[in-house]
């Protein structure tokens, strides 16, 4: 019998939430980010959650060849480009579009044959690097990296593109680069080279209008999250798209001064009961996590106590009168906003919900109606 650990997916609240990107900024295109198996939610799930996308956009490039044998039909973007002639080549063979963001690429676009007898095959975005520091060309290098771009034969369009560092700090006080800036540094060269223009993730899609363009890329507010501090994503009108939930497996009843867990973390102050859960940091829940983390128990919300171990977790379940072995558990999701839980991890959603192995059975379930 498998263990009573099950991620539901919520296709209606994927397209949902994509219908709020879409209201935020109406004038842009959008690449739906679907990389890490769709935040944890599945590939082909988010293929058909997000079927109202211009684009998906991942990382993977087996990945990007599986949606083309899903039958996914509409724009591909590799996000880190390609790494050889041979998966270029299959790039421009499945129509993919690839993002460049080195010089190595550019030479082995210029390096590769590429069949052009009916035209120019691939699709490119060129990476500006205003900021963040990890993929891109520096400003001063834009100009003569779309330069090469333009005189491959192969190539049919040049796109540009950023990525912002502290978009999720917008608004506070943060001693790294604004958005404000690298969206001045970006406009800058877009007014220099043309073309059209992909600034936005999920935060500057939500929180900063004039960072939009000809298209957003909107990644984990689409699955009904947010990683701005404090802000939960019901309050921007976002649905939770995985429910994580467990059952109790066992019961115990301990007495004031005694612990429970691994390293004795946790000291019960009175007499309590605690229930065991059916998951544990490798099914994803964080070992990280603090005494004092919310969790629904039957739907009450109570707390997480003493240290997360591999396959279980421990709950005080001395304010759920009627909980006993099979009470159901809900770890996040539907009733439980995630980001109490990344909170009290000290992480961010993204990190919970990529992190939910195989092991939690994943299941396609409707929204609640509003009445239930």
């Amino acid at each position: 019998m498998s263990r009573p650990l099950v991620a539901k997916i919520h296709l209606a609240a994927m397209e949902h939430n994509l219908a709020v990107a879409r209201q935020r900024s109406p004038r842009s295109k959008l690449w739906a980010i679907i990389k890490a198996d769709g935040y944890g939610h599945g590939l082909e799930r988010s293929m058909r959650g997000f079927a109202g996308a211009d684009g998906l956009s991942l990382t993977d490039f087996d990945d990007a060849i599986r949606l083309r044998e899903l039958g996914w039909q509409k724009p591909v973007l590799l996000l880190e480009g390609v790494n050889s002639a041979a998966t270029l080549r299959l790039a421009a063979e499945h129509r993919i579009h690839t993002v460049v963001h080195c010089a190595e690429q550019i030479e082995m676009l210029e390096k590769t044959h590429l069949d052009t007898a009916q035209g120019p095959q691939m699709d490119v975005y060129l990476k500006i690097n205003t900021g963040l520091n990890r993929l891109g060309f520096l400003p001063e290098h834009a100009a003569s990296a779309h330069a090469r771009l333009t005189a491959v034969p192969a190539v049919a369009s040049i796109s540009l593109m950023t990525h912002f560092a502290n978009s999720y700090a917008y608004g506070t006080t943060h001693p790294g680069i604004s958005v404000s800036e690298q969206v001045m540094r970006f406009r800058a060269i877009g007014r220099q080279l043309g073309g059209e223009c992909s600034l936005c993730d999920s935060a500057t899609v939500l929180a900063v209008p004039n960072a939009y363009a000809d298209w957003i890329r909107p990644g984990v507010m689409l699955y009904g999250a947010t990683c701005f501090p404090g802000v939960a994503a019901s309050s921007l009108g976002l649905l939770p798209a995985m429910t994580l939930e467990s059952e109790i497996i066992g019961v115990q009843h301990i007495t004031a001064g005694e612990s429970v867990g691994y390293g004795s973390r946790f000291f019960a102050e009175n007499s309590m009961v605690i229930g065991v859960v059916a998951c544990g940091y490798i099914n994803g829940y964080p070992r990280s996590i603090r005494d004092g983390a919310p969790v629904l128990v039957n739907g009450v919300r109570t707390r997480v106590v003493g240290r997360v171990s591999m396959d279980k977790l421990t709950v005080d379940l001395t304010p759920v009168a009627a909980a006993r072995v099979g009470s159901k558990v809900t770890l996040w999701g539907q009733g439980l906003p995630i980001e109490d839980v990344a909170s009290a991890a000290d992480t961010i959603c993204c990190e919970l919900m990529c992190g939910v192995s195989n092991r939690a059975r994943a299941i396609e379930e409707p929204l609640p109606k509003a009445d239930d």
